[in-house]
């Protein structure tokens, strides 16, 4: 956390992301003019700064810290991050260890910023793997999912670590007092699913949190439950589809009123705006790394700057609210409630 009357330092890796450096650099310019951060980009000292003398900052808080060499798109990213100790990724989450910078940002792959991130943060005691979540929709604004993409083959323990980052995110985040939590499920009778959700049933019931049982996928954009919880199997197979919805629904109602053209006139131009309106590719807390012992952001590849700026900010949030903290503190609540 950044101590009072100080700028939180975001360290960002400049070389991540599908238009990095230019997007990332360009979004990082953005947020220190805006939102009142210092910013360490991490890179190749002299591509950064030929990058950054397209921007006057003279007067913002922006500095460069020099990685020989960065993570190629064909490279394994566990295996590069082991390999690559100097690369933009791994300076920029060293910079976290050392408490040069109070949070990382990276458009990286997940892999890489995963790895990364437990290879030089570690984790929360009593969280032995990392978990992604967030909102998929403004359709259901008060539901998250955990876990989105990090968790594939996970044990009932697992699903519960990931309830209980889900009710700190949702109190933190979205202002809920007392988040509901379900059970993603294909019924919703207590002895519905495999092994997996059967035995997380029981755990979740003693573990003092708001647990209101199964949900049934249904249940997901109707809001039936503020947190919901499943692998990531499941999770990023629900984000992806829900990801390309808005844009696959706008497209069939645009070609499907062709066919009236005084209609098609009245709704040039409205169509798109309104599908996408009911996307939350922004959603606040969205992309944070839960579980490791820092502050982790992780953007979608295909950033531009001004969703750079957005996530940047959003990192400010998180270290402002001091949510690795938060999250320490539930964890202890809680296992000690069900004895763990």
């Amino acid at each position: 956390m950044a101590a009072a009357n100080q700028r939180v330092r975001i360290a960002i890796d400049a070389m991540g992301g599908d238009y990095a450096p230019g997007e990332i650099v360009k979004g990082a310019v953005g947020a220190a003019e805006e939102d009142d951060v210092e910013v360490i980009l991490a890179g190749p000292t002299d591509t950064v700064e030929s990058e950054l003398a397209k921007y006057n900052i003279s007067r913002l808080p922006i500095h460069c810290a020099n990685a020989a060499e960065f993570i190629q798109e064909e490279e394994h990213p566990a295996l590069a991050v082991r390999r690559k100790p100097n690369s933009s990724i791994a300076i920029a989450t060293k910079l976290v260890k050392t408490r040069e910078a109070d949070a990382l940002v990276a458009a990286s792959s997940t892999g890489a910023v995963v790895t990364s991130a437990i290879q030089y943060l570690g984790m929360v005691d009593g969280i032995d793997r990392p978990v992604l979540g967030g909102v998929l929709s403004n359709v259901a604004p008060n539901t998250i999912i955990m876990d989105l993409g990090v968790n594939v083959n996970c044990k009932p323990e697992h699903l519960l670590n990931f309830a209980i980052i889900g009710s700190v995110y949702a109190r933190m985040f979205l202002n809920i007092a007392n988040p509901t939590v379900g059970l993603l499920n294909i019924g919703k009778e207590e002895g519905k699913g495999n092994q997996l959700t059967r035995e997380t049933y029981p755990l979740l019931q003693k573990s003092g949190l708001n647990f209101i049982g199964n949900v049934e996928g249904n249940g997901i954009l109707t809001g039936q439950a503020n947190v919901i919880v499943c692998d990531a199997f499941v999770g990023n197979a629900i984000f992806k589809f829900s990801e390309s919805g808005a844009e696959v629904i706008g497209n069939y109602f645009k070609n499907k009123v062709k066919s009236y053209p005084i209609l098609s006139r009245f709704l040039k131009g409205k169509v798109k705006g309104l599908m996408a309106s009911l996307s939350l590719p922004d959603s606040v807390g969205g992309g944070l790394i839960w579980g490791v012992d820092g502050i982790v952001l992780k953007i979608r590849g295909h950033s531009r700057a001004p969703d750079v700026a957005i996530k940047i900010a959003q990192a400010k949030m998180a270290v402002e609210r001091d949510v690795v903290n938060c999250l320490k503190s539930e964890l202890t609540k809680i296992r000690k409630h069900i004895n763990l």
